[in-house]
């Protein structure tokens, strides 16, 4: 008989015991950002990159300091991101004409070939949701939060 593998939900420590929702959350969100991390990086893209292409598609030739602020993450991180997406390919910069100390960062054809695997990307993360919660329509809150950790768990170690 094979051993039985180990229940993929984090094991909850007693500190937590009074923030049982709050807990469950976190876990299902580091599982859920976990899993996702695991699929952008087939794509050859780190986490992060992914908000950018994508407000990219919605809105091609965008000002990095726009693209930071629809993202919401700091100077030094879009700044690191899109250097990192150039010199994949990815997106290309130019000095913006209406402020020379600006870039404009545009989609390379690479870039936009992004699209379709992103929004396949984003199909599955949802599928896998949508999938446990028809599943376990009716069960109480704290329960369906783990059976959705542990599906996003299972799913990142199969």
């Amino acid at each position: 008989m094979p051993a039985a593998k180990p229940d993929p939900v984090m094991p909850r420590p007693s500190l937590v015991g009074r923030a049982p929702v709050s807990f469950a959350l976190f876990a299902l969100s580091r599982e859920l950002h976990g899993y996702g991390a695991e699929l952008l990086l087939k794509l050859g893209l780190h986490p992060g990159q992914e908000l950018i292409l994508m407000r990219l598609f919605d809105r091609d030739g965008q000002t990095q300091a726009e693209l930071q602020q629809a993202v919401g993450l700091d100077h030094s991180t879009v700044s690191r991101s899109i250097r990192r997406m150039e010199d994949a390919g990815l997106v290309a910069r130019a000095r913006a004409e209406h402020d020379r100390r600006a870039f404009i960062v545009s989609l390379t054809a690479d870039g936009e070939a992004l699209r379709e695997p992103l929004a396949d990307l984003w199909t599955t993360l949802d599928r896998l949701a949508t999938e446990t919660l028809h599943r376990l329509k009716g069960a109480d809150f704290l329960s369906t939060v783990a059976e959705l950790e542990r599906a996003y768990a299972t799913a990142r170690r199969g």
